[in-house]
């Protein structure tokens, strides 16, 4: 059995928080069963709930507090008020070395905010990234970032290439990743300044990724690369852009199966095959965006995540931790720096 594993979490932060928190750590403690919780939220809920979860009673510590962060709560103000929110001591307890991760279902921009000043930024890096993972053609995929930063210059992805290519090895498992950027062209002379200069630097000797280039659109679901790296605004559309197709396709495949008696038999006919379909493309397995570029494990869920989704995040997180994510980020970084950045300029723009 691996060494136990201490992991912080939001206990009131989700739509469906406590309840799905509780439920997916205890789904979690399944595959790691070295794990601790710091459960941190309203004393009275959290203990009724573990009442019904014994073998979760037994790994799991509630840190009383009254406060949350609300779902619309700006980020600024979050961070300035909520110093005693069950989302603001969780993330504390990894500051302090009293949990080696947190996982949080609560407020994305509050958690960020948070997560940036209790956590700091790794040494060499600028700026965070989020960064998920989802389905392909070809297995599974990273995409980063997903919308902490909307505007990026060549060496915030640069460091983005690094840390998706580490978060991709941890967490996917891959020995060898490829990494590409997104770009309106594969040609090296397509997108704006920062694009193109940030190839040429993934480009130079001795740099530690596997840079296969640009990659447009389509090619973020071909899977054309294990690592698609993009700024925030980009990744952000293009992710919301994924999620609203899929549903659209569900909705279509349902009514067409709807549609007359034969549809209907032959829906009956093909329903292992539409199981294993709907398993694939279950967004509870991808669940769980990562701040990556942090001083420390930091796991987004969605906000609707129930008990099997949460306990994925959870995953993440303790793959991250348990294949040593932060200590490959600082080897990296330091292979980067001893790297020089290319003197040739980046060509004009050719669209």
């Amino acid at each position: 059995m691996s060494a136990e594993i201490t992991i912080a979490l939001d206990a009131m932060g989700g739509d469906r928080a406590p309840d799905a928190v509780l439920r997916g750590a205890n789904i979690a403690l399944q595959r790691f069963p070295q794990a601790r919780f710091l459960l941190y939220g309203v004393q009275s809920r959290l203990a009724g709930a573990l009442e019904k979860l014994p073998r979760l009673s037994e790994r799991a510590t509630i840190h009383h507090t009254d406060e949350l962060v609300t779902g619309d709560a700006r980020p600024s103000a979050a961070l300035r008020t909520g110093r005693r929110s069950s989302m603001r001591l969780a993330i504390d307890a990894v500051a302090s070395g009293d949990a080696d991760c947190v996982v949080s279902a609560g407020n994305t921009g509050a958690l960020m905010a948070m997560a940036k000043f209790g956590l700091r930024m790794l040494p060499g890096i600028d700026r965070p990234a989020m960064a998920s993972f989802f389905p392909t053609q070809r297995g599974e995929s990273v995409l980063l970032d997903l919308g902490a930063n909307v505007e990026c210059d060549a060496e915030n992805l640069v460091q983005f290439a690094l840390m998706g290519d580490v978060f991709a090895r941890t967490v996917l498992g891959l020995l060898h990743p490829t990494v590409a950027l997104l770009n309106v062209g594969s040609e090296e002379a397509k997108g704006n300044d920062a694009v193109r200069g940030a190839a040429l630097r993934l480009r130079a000797p001795g740099v530690p990724i596997r840079f296969q280039g640009f990659v447009e659109g389509d090619g973020i679901a071909a899977g054309a690369a294990d690592v698609i790296v993009t700024d925030g605004f980009t990744g952000n559309i293009a992710l919301k852009t994924a999620e609203g197709t899929a549903r659209l396709f569900t909705d279509f495949l349902r009514a067409s199966f709807q549609s007359s008696l034969t549809a209907r038999l032959g829906y009956l006919l093909a329903h292992r095959a539409l199981r294993k379909l709907r398993s694939r493309l279950d967004p509870r397995r991808y669940n769980g965006a990562v701040f990556l570029g942090l001083d420390g494990i930091c796991v987004k869920s969605h906000g609707g995540a129930d008990a099997l989704g949460f306990a994925n995040a959870i995953g993440v997180a303790v793959d991250m931790k348990l294949n040593g994510f932060l200590e490959k980020i600082r080897d990296g970084l330091a292979q980067l720096s001893d790297i020089s950045t290319p003197q040739d300029k980046p060509q004009s723009a050719a669209l």
